[in-house]
């Protein structure tokens, strides 16, 4: 009885101490029940935070492999600037990305009162990223301004003779003679402001201009940073927040993008091309392109300067093997001297890889290849690819060709001014008149006529040809020329490249044209 009474007397001691534990603490702890529903409440938080972060993702980091030589719009020829100026400025007209054919752009109409003369009517609602507004007095400064650039007058300034306003919204040029390139020199223009050439504004420094983003700052070597213009035009980019880096070796870069430490890749390693295809997570993007390469040949400096040495060299090399090499496929092998996607673009006169007919050229010629020993300046891992397939080629007829890798600015540079023998290059163009003129007519050799090809008879034709408004015959011309230029052979055509982008598949609104331009304020991530 005792024994059973002390039990209960215990039991009942521990339930009052259990009570008065839990009323004691009750104000400062938690039941693991409540403890579990916190913790719910705290992962759909985090949950719907993360949410929030996906869906303002607005920043994106764009691999290019070559650093542009400047930021100014009017003062070089390279296409990694000119990615960098369609940014930052804009072009007085836009082109088509299917037919590559001069749009609406700032220029909304144009009209010819005469052969000679050109009206055009501007956008009204355009402004500077200052929140100056876009007039026509800004155009005709711009155009003003580009003719004081040589390397730019020389190819897109040249043909008018003088450019005055009407009123705000509308101005008028006049030809120095009929001209048919008038609408595509146009499109090469981009707009400045009027009121910062007064002040000479350093527009390396300080590239503003009324584009879709604005510039923020360049760490040489590294990155170059851009933010949203807000007030653009066309629309306020989607994609806030821009980084370009520089990232030179191909592998490395397609590492970045496969990590997501990138977002874009402009220059894919097409040796990479497969495994980005197969990549779930990566849209890759793969066309036809203007880009035309050649091992570009200083026809100033022997041999060089021997004809008959120069259609030997593009009978040897075996173009398709430089695509396979060099592209991994993404691109045509070429044996003619210009792009055979444009209008006027023929096979008279082309070579094509036939080792015994190279070796008559050689012998033809009069040239002992065991004397030839050159150099060949090559700027990214591509074009020295291109160059290693050719240099064993011509290895095996006794010819020494010297590789030499150079950054882009020192390898523009030393072309642009001659000092070369031969460097692996490309241009690209939207049109077989512009193309002539750019890379063989007298007029510019120390800009984009890096053979320095100096030949009366292609200046007439090309001059004529300008000068011809009515298309057939134009390009009846402009055939004939080719032809021509076929004939004389200045250097030796590699391939066409296919304009390829590998890019993580969630970005949206992307298109890009034959001459790899895009439009990046339509770019967006998909929510």
């Amino acid at each position: 009885m005792k024994n059973t009474f002390m039990r209960l007397l215990g039991l009942a001691l521990v339930f009052v101490m259990a009570f008065s534990l839990f009323v004691g603490c009750g104000s400062n702890e938690t039941t693991e029940e409540e403890k579990t529903e916190e913790k719910t409440e705290e992962k759909t938080e985090e949950n719907t935070n993360e949410g929030t972060e996906a869906e303002v993702k607005d920043s994106i980091i764009i691999a290019t492999a070559n650093e542009p030589p400047t930021m100014h719009p009017y003062e070089h020829s390279a296409i990694a600037a000119s990615y960098m100026n369609l940014l930052t400025f804009d072009y007085f007209l836009r082109t088509n990305v299917d037919t590559l054919e001069p749009e609406v752009g700032v220029i909304t109409a144009w009209e010819n009162p005469s052969d000679l003369e050109w009206v055009f009517t501007i956008r009204d609602d355009v402004y500077f990223q200052n929140g100056d507004k876009v007039t026509a007095e800004d155009m005709v400064a711009s155009m003003e301004y580009a003719r004081e650039k040589e390397a730019y007058t020389i190819n897109y300034s040249a043909f008018w003779d003088t450019a005055e306003v009407i009123d705000e919204t509308h101005f008028k040029v006049t030809t120095k003679t009929v001209y048919a390139k008038t609408l595509y020199d146009m499109a090469s223009h981009r707009v400045l402001s009027k009121k910062l050439i007064d002040e000479q504004n350093d527009f390396n420094a300080n590239p503003m201009g009324s584009g879709p983003y604005k510039f923020v700052e360049w760490d040489l070597g590294n990155s170059i940073t851009f933010e949203a213009n807000e007030n653009y035009w066309d629309g306020a980019p989607s994609i806030k927040n821009m980084t370009w880096r520089i990232i030179p070796e191909g592998s490395s870069r397609t590492i970045a993008l496969e990590a997501e430490e990138i977002d874009v890749i402009i220059e894919v390693e097409t040796n990479d091309l497969n495994r980005l295809e197969e990549n779930e997570k990566i849209s890759v993007y793969n066309i036809p392109g203007t880009s035309f390469n050649w091992l570009i040949l200083n026809n100033e400096v022997a041999p060089f300067d021997n004809q008959d040495f120069r259609h030997f060299m593009n009978c040897a090399i075996q173009k398709d093997a430089l695509v396979e090499v060099a592209l991994n496929g993404a691109g045509t092998g070429n044996y003619r001297q210009s792009p055979g996607m444009f209008a006027g673009a023929t096979d008279r006169n082309i070579d094509e890889y036939n080792p015994e007919l190279a070796q008559e050229y050689l012998d033809k010629s009069g040239i002992d290849p065991t004397t030839v020993t050159f150099s060949c300046i090559c700027s990214d891992d591509v074009k020295r690819r291109c160059g290693e397939v050719i240099q064993a080629t011509l290895a095996e007829y006794g010819v020494t060709m010297n590789l030499e890798s150079m950054d882009l600015a020192t390898y523009l540079s030393a072309a642009g001014e001659g000092n070369f023998e031969t460097c692996i290059g490309n241009c690209t163009t939207s049109n077989s008149l512009g193309f002539i003129e750019y890379k063989y007519h007298s007029k510019m050799i120390g800009g984009s006529n890096w053979t320095r090809t100096n030949d009366p008879k292609i200046d007439a034709l090309y001059d004529e040809a300008v000068q011809t408004l009515d298309e057939t015959k134009r390009m009846e011309l402009v055939e004939e020329c080719i032809a021509y230029i076929q004939e004389i052979c200045p250097q030796v055509p590699t391939y066409s490249m296919n304009m390829v982008r590998a890019m993580n598949a969630d970005l949206e609104g992307f298109e890009m044209n034959a001459s790899g331009n895009t439009y990046w304020h339509y770019v967006s991530w998909a929510e």
